[in-house]
């Protein structure tokens, strides 16, 4: 009995854990910051060990493609986040959301192919590259992470690629910025935000803790 007490403890433990993925590209401890402000456990890894007990992950990332592909792999995440990726609910932030494409105009590299997609850069001809500061998200559809009835909603992006996806109505939320682009999908288990939800006040506030609570 003590033995099942201390296993349903260890996976109630695990549940409320989110592990932050740290391969060296950028805004890890800022939404670190968030998510403990939240009171919502979390922890950043460098390395992929004991992967089994990783219920939720989050991929940021800030930089170029090819760099962000390159680091996956010297650090061991690329194959930890495709063994973790039938089950693991897994969130790509920014760069982290182009990461789980296909591939991207930025580069040469395969993505990590979890989602069918290609990043594309915005036209500079048409407004000012990168798409940077608050803009509002529209839902598309119904969804586990943000209300479709919950009005105007603002997020902070800043970005010079956006995420074109092969099935469009894998999308829940999308922003225009000189045309309309995805800023938010879901396959399964697997989602991707534009935007930053840890510089985004209230409404990144609730969207990581949806998240969480998936």
């Amino acid at each position: 009995m003590d033995l099942l007490l201390s296993s349903t403890f260890l996976l109630l433990f695990w549940s409320l854990l989110i592990t932050i993925a740290d391969a060296g590209m950028g805004n890890f401890n800022s939404i670190a910051n968030m998510l403990d402000f939240l009171e919502i456990d979390s922890e950043i890894r460098k390395k992929p060990m004991d992967i089994a007990s990783i219920t939720h992950l989050i991929l940021p990332g800030v930089g170029s493609f090819d760099a962000g592909m390159e680091l996956l792999d010297s650090s061991g995440w690329r194959e930890a986040i495709i063994a973790l990726s039938p089950q693991t609910k897994i969130l790509g932030i920014c760069l982290g959301m182009h990461l789980l494409t296909d591939g991207s105009e930025e580069g040469i590299l395969p993505g990590l192919g979890m989602v069918e997609g290609v990043c594309r850069k915005f036209d500079s001809s048409l407004g000012p590259v990168p798409h940077m500061g608050w803009n509002e998200i529209e839902i598309t559809r119904e969804n586990e992470i943000l209300p479709q009835n919950g009005g105007a909603q603002r997020f902070y992006f800043s970005h010079s690629y956006f995420v074109e996806l092969q099935n469009a109505e894998l999308a829940f939320a999308k922003t225009h910025y000189t045309k309309n682009f995805v800023s938010a999908f879901s396959i399964g288990n697997i989602f991707g935000f534009q935007f930053h939800p840890e510089k985004s006040h209230h409404f990144g506030m609730q969207a990581l803790e949806s998240f969480a609570n998936l």
